[in-house]
């Protein structure tokens, strides 16, 4: 679990495709911090440290993890953001991020506001029905606030901080960008769901439970 906020701008170094794709990032902070099996976002994706150097850091990716993001899309120079796990009793101060991607999303225009910007993108329909006005979202792993939705996508804007300390700050049109909605929607929209199909089922819970 993490929570958004990124530590630090990481640089491609490799990537090698296949059944399980291996990537090496170059990283001078959090590979000074991290050890293996620990996990990494990286832009957005949760992933676990296979081995660790004094300026690199590798990690593998299966073919669901390749499917759901933009990580095969990445080549030797890219940047990346980098964020370690939260750990119990730290400082919470973007939203609870899992680092499980659930779409592709596209960059469609890109508004600078003095030395901030505020980004419009395209999202599937599998990341819309969780996205509300003034929620939170998770664009390449950054914890930001959505500002307007429509049926095509979603609005962001981005303070100067954020464009400079992450990868947000270098998006052009047509730049594809990790998604992970809210996990808390996801959670009311199945318990909704179950109230529909098992009422009575919920209902005895929810007594149980004090609530009713």
């Amino acid at each position: 679990m993490f929570t958004g906020l990124i530590e630090e701008i990481g640089v491609v170094e490799a990537l090698q495709l296949g059944a399980v794709a291996h990537l090496r990032v170059r990283s001078e902070h959090v590979a000074s911090k991290v050890n293996i099996g620990d996990s990494v976002s990286v832009s957005g994706v949760c992933l676990t440290v296979t081995s660790v150097g004094s300026l690199r850091i590798s990690f593998d990716a299966v073919q669901e993890t390749l499917a759901r993001s933009t990580l095969c899309e990445l080549r030797p120079g890219d940047e990346v953001n980098l964020e370690t796990s939260l750990r119990a009793g730290g400082q919470i101060g973007g939203h609870f991020v899992m680092g499980h991607v659930d779409g592709v999303g596209t960059v469609q225009s890109v508004k600078r506001i003095a030395d901030s910007a505020e980004l419009f993108i395209e999202a599937p329909d599998s990341v819309l029905r969780y996205v509300v006005e003034k929620g939170s979202i998770a664009v390449d792993g950054v914890s930001l606030t959505i500002v307007s939705v429509d049926d095509a996508g979603f609005s962001v804007a981005v303070i100067p901080h954020t464009l400079k300390a992450t990868t947000l700050g270098k998006k052009r049109v047509g730049d594809r960008v990790n998604l992970e909605a809210d996990i808390i929607g996801k959670y009311v929209e199945k318990f909704l769901n179950r109230m529909e199909t098992k009422p009575d089922i919920t209902a005895e819970y929810l007594r149980k439970a004090g609530f009713l």
